[in-house]
């Protein structure tokens, strides 16, 4: 009898574990049949922001759907973090963060970071923003083994704008003074990059790091001189500018940004969303719009985008540390 009890048991348990395969492969192939909502921790015209409505527009054409993106900036990313944690899990709300919100300074930022499978399941990746390094072009200095040098021969003395603690221009500059063996004096400076790149052109400030949407303006008018780029191969775009990595072996730094969901989405939808993203990815006209915003568009699968995750936590969160709590 008790053999029988547990033969039923099991039976059972195997029943429901096949219908729910069955109800979550069949919402799979119905997905989408409504508007999709994408959470953006960005506010309204941000790189970020401006990358995933290029993308969402390509996946309402392919869904046939809208894919709408809604802006929940503030705090650090913790507000679009809690929204997008709160909703269905049924691939309806689907998460857009940004790097910061995975290398967030826990003093600034509630219950970030993120981690990943823990708190979001990943869907993929959509975009990355090499970091760009200039110099005030009145300074002689036109290579980056040219400012290292300098800053070895007289330490303290030369300066690199910050503008914003944590960001991945901030942390750029520090691992870079960390591989280089080099020390800057920080500058720190509010509301974005132009202020600091008035500084640079003027020479009162001898670096900047900073994404191509917030520096090419000044780089196209001469103000400040690119000496490197941190992406991992020279960009076809800019063929005669060094990559850092050229100085310093295996030293790479992008903005980017990936697609989440709910944790409790089934994996079928997942896998839905992930092969969308990647034929919209893959579009040229997608890929040229995207390269106008200085976004390089990468298609990954879930696992990949976790591994990608996983590594750049590993570089960033040791560069976090080193920041004094505010």
């Amino acid at each position: 009898m008790m053999e029988r009890c547990n033969w039923l048991r099991l039976a059972a348990i195997g029943l429901l574990t096949l219908t729910g395969a069955s109800l979550a492969n069949a919402q799979a192939a119905n997905y989408p049949d409504k508007a999709v909502t994408i959470i953006s921790d960005a506010g309204a015209g941000a790189s970020p922001d401006v990358a995933m409505r290029i993308v969402a527009a390509g996946l309402s054409a392919i869904w046939g759907q809208q894919a709408v993106v809604v802006n929940h900036p503030g705090a650090n990313g913790s507000i679009a973090a809690r929204a997008a944690s709160e909703a269905a899990p049924d691939g309806y709300t689907l998460y857009s963060p940004a790097l910061s919100t995975f290398l967030a300074l826990p003093t600034v930022a509630p219950n970030l970071p993120v981690k990943l499978p823990r708190d979001f399941l990943p869907i993929g990746f959509v975009a990355e923003q090499p970091m760009f390094i200039a110099v005030d072009p009145k300074s002689g200095i036109t290579t980056l083994p040219q400012f290292i040098d300098r800053a070895k021969k007289a330490p303290g003395t030369l300066s690199i704008a910050v503008s914003g603690i944590g960001r991945m221009t901030h942390l750029t500059g520090l691992l870079l003074q960390q591989k280089a063996g080099i020390k800057l004096i920080p500058v720190p400076y509010n509301g974005g990059p132009s202020a600091a790149l008035s500084d640079v052109a003027s020479g009162r400030v001898n670096m900047i790091i900073e994404g191509y949407p917030g520096i090419i303006g000044a780089v196209n008018a001469g103000q400040v001189k690119l000496v490197a780029v941190a992406s991992p191969q020279r960009l076809p775009e800019f063929p005669d500018l060094p990559t850092v990595a050229e100085t310093i072996p295996g030293f790479a730094a992008a903005g980017w940004l990936i697609v989440a969901a709910p944790v409790g989405t089934p994996r079928p939808v997942i896998d839905k969303v992930s092969a969308d993203l990647a034929k919209v990815l893959n579009d040229p006209d997608v890929k040229k719009k995207l390269l106008a915003t200085g976004s390089y568009a990468h298609a990954m699968t879930p696992e990949q985008t976790l591994a990608f995750v996983d590594k750049q936590q590993e570089t960033w969160l040791p560069v976090l540390k080193t920041i004094p709590a505010r």
